[in-house]
């Protein structure tokens, strides 16, 4: 096993080039398969879908943005760092390291994936400090417990869409006039079981792979102790200043705090308690803003946080121009109906994870693949009378098999970490193969038994 895992990391680190130049490549091949299969593939079609994707994408870029740094930012406040490091010390040795590290960050990012993205690159972090591993192989494990429940947690988006009335993205409300709660979803036993038992399985897995003590690259204890320090961009010589003052002072901070916390209260008692993307990035400014106590210190965390988010800014334009060249040309409908078109009853949810498995390479936003794959998809489910819910998780699990090789959210986690992107996917991969086959199996043999029609 150590061997097989041995040259699957060799391969990736040796072959696999930089996550920018993967998306370049990729645009190229959606191109050339939309000039090949698509029925709208002219070259000025795709010219201006990319265009568009590009820009189109913004919105959703700055909001993930957000939820990275703000993330990060509460993640860095003294008392979350010194809740983390004594988990961390829980770790006596390399088995236990990663089991903590993998159900910590499944528990965070079942509650919320923003949260969870950051808490387990953090805990990673923690124990490296005092426990030799490879690093890389820990940063896996925290990455495989963020996409094990990022797509299929509280926070998924496709649950979220399709729980919502009057959501534009509620593809099932705009064919049945009604929605699936999150208990038909997320809250299902077959999820919630399979996700259990996933739990049980990866960490396993992990173990399994553990590299051997001779090819295991161990964090530099220097680089952790660098990153530790968090930048402060108050002028010590303004300290006695009323500018000083003010930017040390916990009540200036406690505005904002204050006033937040009483429009969310507002708007829960009106509405009930509901969370979006916006409503995510708040509550972490909020949180992030209480917890440090001062704009100062508040201000220097975010410049650290900021300063991981570089190539989430670069790519993200370009993956949404994929993403229009896909929606422009109708390849994304092309892709689905040839999955679809051979599909029964019961087999409809393993092609449907199947070919989101796939979209996920070129579309790795859950909001922007759903928008492409989800007008597809339920009107085959409806016409062929399969389970709506188990379909639409289908797709969900899909995007989470296929993020185990997209390297496109391992970039924040290796950022906040310090670590190579090749090196982790190479992990990554064998619990693609692994654990992907189970979901699937579940897909095909248990969900369209249990989840109803």
């Amino acid at each position: 096993m150590q061997r097989a895992v041995g040259s699957c990391v060799y391969l990736f680190e040796r072959l696999m080039p930089d996550p920018f130049v993967i998306v370049i490549l990729l645009t190229v091949m959606t191109a050339l398969f939309a000039i090949a299969f698509a029925p709208k593939g002219t070259p000025d079609v795709i010219l201006s879908g990319w265009y568009k994707g590009i820009f189109g994408i913004f919105t959703f870029a700055f909001q993930m943005v957000l939820v990275l740094v703000t993330g990060y930012a509460l993640a860095s406040a003294p008392i979350i760092k010194s809740g983390l490091e004594r988990i961390s010390r829980l770790a006596v040795g390399p088995c236990s390291a990663v089991i903590l590290v993998f159900t910590v960050g499944a528990i965070a990012t079942f509650l919320n994936w923003g949260f969870g993205l950051v808490v387990g690159a953090m805990l990673s972090k923690q124990v490296a400090k005092h426990v030799r591993v490879d690093f890389a192989w820990l940063v896996a494990a925290g990455y495989s417990s963020w996409v094990l429940w990022a797509f299929t947690g509280m926070s998924s988006s496709i649950a979220l869409s399709i729980a919502s009335p009057g959501n534009p993205l509620n593809l099932v409300e705009q064919h049945t006039h009604s929605v699936v709660p999150l208990s038909h979803t997320v809250f299902s036993t077959w999820n919630l079981l399979t996700g259990f038992a996933a739990m049980v399985l990866i960490p396993v897995i992990f173990i399994l792979m553990r590299p051997a003590e001779g090819d295991i690259i161990a964090a530099g204890q220097d680089a952790l102790a660098a990153a530790e320090k968090t930048s402060d961009l108050g002028d010590s010589s303004r300290a006695g200043s009323f500018a000083g003052m003010l930017e040390g002072s916990r009540l200036c901070a406690l505005v904002f705090v204050v006033a937040g916390a009483t429009y969310l209260a507002i708007e829960w008692t009106r509405h009930g308690v509901s969370l979006d993307i916006n409503t995510v990035i708040f509550i972490f400014l909020l949180a992030g803003l209480c917890l440090h106590g001062s704009p100062r210190r508040y201000v220097g965390a975010v410049t650290e946080a900021a300063k991981v988010t570089g190539p989430m800014l670069l790519q993200y334009p370009f993956y949404g121009g994929i993403m229009g060249i896909m929606a422009a040309t109708g390849l994304a409908e092309v892709i689905a109906h040839a999955y679809i078109h051979i599909a029964s009853t019961t087999t409809l949810p393993f092609l449907s994870y199947l070919a989101s498995g796939l979209i996920t390479l070129f579309i790795p936003s859950g909001g922007g693949h759903w928008a492409v794959q989800g007008p597809f998809t339920i009107p085959a489910a409806m016409h062929l009378g399969a389970s709506l819910p188990g379909t639409s998780m289908a797709i969900a699990a899909g995007e989470m098999a296929g993020s185990l090789l997209q390297p496109f959210w391992a970039i924040p986690v290796v950022a906040i970490a310090g670590v190579g992107v090749q090196r982790v996917l190479g992990f990554t991969l064998v619990i693609f193969l692994t654990a992907g086959s189970f979901i699937g199996f579940v897909y095909l043999f248990i969900v369209p038994v249990f989840s109803g029609t």
